[in-house]
């Protein structure tokens, strides 16, 4: 009986092909595809096209033998479950894409100890580099597990410029701001639910709070840490509340524990924003659904994934064009204010 041979698999397009589709060299397309410059925007721009179109693959093992390179970088997120964080790996993916990197996304579920581990672990796996968001690490031991990679990001998180580059988002100035318009609409009765201790964000929207409440001769009624999400709000809420009557603000670390806060807010009867205004901060869609729609501090938050894998990968390439880049948030008033 005569057998029926399968055909073999179709080639996967080469750069040949890529330069082939876009009119340039070989070396040009090659150029481009490295981020190594030489080429016009219009030029970047067709091969870029060509290579989606033909869903072209770099070899990064053929390119890592002769760099001592794995074109391979990685994300560290405190929690994958915040809608926050998956719009800044969404980002950071698109931009290593173009660049031919691929992405290792990493959750260690708030907790410094996985994150020390991750870190670890990526730099066994060879990274070219590592993006840390909102990092649970306390400083020294931050520096210790971030120093050893080739190149680091850390996003709202300190650090010396020689080790990593940094974005900051400006959120004292941010909560500085949206607290006197408040103070200025007859708010006099602020609570503050932060996240946890090793927060530095956290650390930087208390401080906003205190600056705009101290040049009008307020002080902070009350205060709770949480565990940043939606039953962390809920947790928080009910012991500020059983803590005491007369709060007519409640300001939260995000938009995840002020949701659980309107939650109970609701539960205890309290009308909001009557009786009690809320404020959130991140922008998270869920925000604009709830009832009524929370007010919140707004970051564009693909932009900066965006940049901070951008920032990574001049790092890689020993481009440190821009070390450090500070991002404004912006008021966003709905229902809760």
């Amino acid at each position: 009986m005569q057998r029926t041979l399968k055909p073999p698999p179709p080639r996967g397009a080469t750069l040949s092909d890529v330069a082939a589709a876009a009119g340039v060299s070989t070396m040009t397309a090659s150029r481009v595809m490295n981020g190594r410059g030489g080429a016009s925007e219009e030029t970047k721009a067709r091969v870029l096209a060509a290579a989606t179109t033909l869903s072209y693959r770099p070899n990064s093992f053929a390119r890592g033998l002769k760099g001592d390179r794995s074109f391979t970088v990685g994300i560290v997120v405190p929690d994958i479950g915040n809608p926050f964080f998956p719009e800044i790996i969404k980002g950071a993916e698109l931009a290593a894409r173009a660049r031919g990197f691929t992405l290792l996304t990493c959750n260690v579920v708030e907790d410094p100890e996985r994150e020390a581990e991750v870190l670890a672990t990526l730099l066994d796996r060879r990274v070219d580099g590592v993006i840390v968001c909102s990092a649970r690490l306390e400083d020294k031991r931050l520096q210790e597990a971030i120093e050893p990679h080739r190149a680091a990001v850390l996003i709202n998180r300190p650090m010396s410029r020689r080790i990593a580059g940094t974005i900051e988002i400006d959120f004292r100035t941010g909560l500085a701001a949206a607290t006197r318009l408040l103070i200025d609409r007859g708010r006099r009765r602020f609570a503050y639910i932060g996240g946890l201790a090793t927060s530095h964000s956290g650390r930087m929207r208390r401080a906003g709070i205190i600056d705009a409440l101290t040049e009008h001769g307020l002080e902070l009624a009350l205060e709770e840490a949480t565990t940043p999400n939606l039953e962390g709000g809920v947790d928080a809420a009910r012991r500020l509340l059983e803590r005491g009557t007369g709060i007519d603000t409640v300001i939260c670390y995000n938009d995840l524990v002020a949701i659980g806060a309107m939650s109970v807010i609701h539960e205890r009867g309290f009308v909001i924003p009557r009786d009690i205004a809320v404020l959130g901060c991140d922008d998270i869609l869920p925000a604009r659904l709830v009832n009524p729609p929370l007010s919140t501090m707004h970051v564009a938050k693909q932009d900066l994934g965006d940049a901070a894998m951008r920032m990574l990968i001049d790092r890689i390439e020993g481009r440190n064009l821009q070390q450090s880049i500070t991002i404004e948030p912006e008021l966003i008033e709905r229902g809760t204010t």
